[in-house]
């Protein structure tokens, strides 16, 4: 095993075991064992109709609607028409409903890939799985992470992450490495992303207005014999169609990130094989 064969992921960037969070005692709380089908209902409360898949659902309803700032637990009472403290018999804190939420917005993986296909090209359908994931609920990347994955979709991830490296001939420790890598940069790309167009959104102007206002500002401002290579992308046009912005650009760009990625793994499996 690796160094690194404590390292946790499979929810776009998960964290470490020993972290403070769902899987620290004295267990699982009654929210997430719900989630796996351990526990029903309460056995008291106000409202039959309560469900803790309707408390989640109206939380993440407010969340695209509205941001993750607006999801608080007095205001999802409100949302489905509840006392706050019916909640609780639910979901003890919101730090949990973060966890479930989260469950939600990535859903279950994309079913594994035929299995012929080679190590490389499953990681990379595993990694698009999840960036198209957050795409679909940019609220969900300002979740704060409490720990490593605890739920079943989260774990699901993570387990198909695991087999998509079956045959590489790393061990345990190292393929867990190589998820947390891959999924970091994944939740990284989106949220970089997700910033730039909020910006560019603000901005009232088309991303190839917003870049071409900034290739203005770095010919004035970037000094060749302090900047050289600066002042020579802008001598040469500028970022061009590069800087233009859009999914396609985007898209092309996390492609030429993850493959950089999987280059760096291709080199471990062959010094370690």
């Amino acid at each position: 095993m690796t160094g690194n064969a404590n390292s946790a992921a499979g929810d776009g960037g998960t964290g470490r075991p020993g972290s403070s969070g769902p899987l620290g005692p004295p267990g699982l709380p009654a929210s997430i064992e719900a989630a796996w089908g351990l526990r029903d209902r309460p056995s008291k409360g106000p409202k039959p109709g309560l469900t803790l898949a309707r408390i989640v659902d109206a939380a993440v309803g407010l969340a695209a609607a509205e941001g993750l700032a607006a999801v608080s637990m007095g205001r999802v009472a409100k949302e489905l028409g509840v006392s706050t403290m019916s909640l609780y018999r639910y979901v003890a804190a919101k730090n949990e409903l973060y966890i479930l939420m989260m469950e939600a917005a990535l859903g279950a993986p994309p079913p594994p890939p035929d299995p012929a296909v080679g190590w490389r090209e499953a990681l990379t359908l595993w990694a698009r799985g999840q960036r198209a994931a957050f795409h679909r609920n940019l609220w969900a990347l300002r979740l704060p992470i409490p720990g490593p994955p605890s739920t079943p979709n989260m774990v699901a991830w993570w387990e198909r992450g695991m087999v998509a490296l079956d045959g590489t001939g790393l061990d345990d420790g190292t393929r867990l490495s190589v998820i947390l890598l891959v999924s970091g940069y994944v939740r990284n790309e989106a949220l970089l992303m997700a910033d730039l167009d909020a910006a560019v959104e603000a901005s009232g102007a088309t991303p190839r207005q917003v870049m071409e206002g900034y290739e203005n500002t770095l010919r004035r401002l970037a000094d060749p014999a302090r900047y050289p290579s600066i002042a020579r992308v802008m001598a040469e046009g500028g970022f061009g169609e590069a800087g233009s912005g859009g999914e396609e650009e985007a898209d092309i760009e996390f492609a030429f990130g993850l493959n950089c990625l999987l280059d760096g793994v291709e080199a471990l499996i062959r010094r370690t094989g």
